[in-house]
């Protein structure tokens, strides 16, 4: 089983992140399961504005990421939150992601998310963890990915501003147990779907 994370956090490399040390609690319990996983910073990358999966340019990076999350089984986006909404990197991923609502299996007829699972990751020093996970999680779920209940983690110190080290709060071991459940959950669920596969939609 493989797993993919798309770090999409503001930072570029190697700027310490603590979007990907949050990440990494969900990561290593999967890894302790048997998972292989990855970690992309996508800021470190060219992704064009777009809802194609083609590239949009001659530099445009996104094909090769897109090769990587159609052949994770789980896809983990990890995001900061700013101004109660997720970092404009998360946002441009899902743009692109669009494209996959009309693309399908081998077979022509399953959906190319269906039978993969997501989760969401989210950090931030303010309010607005629930509302990022519900806008990452609903476009997921529109392009067809499956999600258990409690398929996230999230550190923030909303209202306002507070801290910008996770590690350093009170809530690093909720965040920790909370990530680790996650990832107990993601697996469980990805592996239920490998046994008993969903169906291509009626109609197909």
């Amino acid at each position: 089983m493989r797993a993919l994370c798309l770090n999409c956090t503001l930072k570029r490399s190697p700027e310490p992140s603590n979007t990907e040390d949050l990440a990494r609690v969900v990561l290593d319990a999967l890894e302790t399961d048997g998972w292989e996983t990855e970690t992309v910073r996508v800021v470190d990358h060219v992704v064009e504005p777009g809802v194609v999966s083609e590239a949009v340019t001659d530099g445009d990076e996104w094909p090769t990421l897109r090769a990587k999350v159609i052949t994770a089984d789980a896809l983990i986006i990890a995001t900061p939150t700013w101004l109660g909404q997720p970092s404009s990197v998360a946002k441009r991923v899902l743009e692109r992601m669009d494209a996959m609502l009309g693309e399908t299996h081998d077979d022509g007829k399953t959906p190319l998310a269906y039978n993969r699972v997501a989760g969401v990751v989210v950090t931030g020093n303010e309010d607005g963890a629930h509302h990022c996970i519900a806008e990452i999680m609903g476009a997921l779920n529109d392009i067809g990915y499956a999600a258990p209940g409690q398929n996230w983690t999230y550190w923030n110190k909303g209202p306002g501003p507070g801290d910008e080290e996770w590690l350093d709060t009170d809530e690093r071991k909720w965040s920790i147990s909370t990530g680790q459940a996650a990832a107990s959950n993601i697996s469980a669920l990805a592996r239920a779907l490998k046994a008993s596969p969903i169906p291509p939609p009626p109609g197909s």
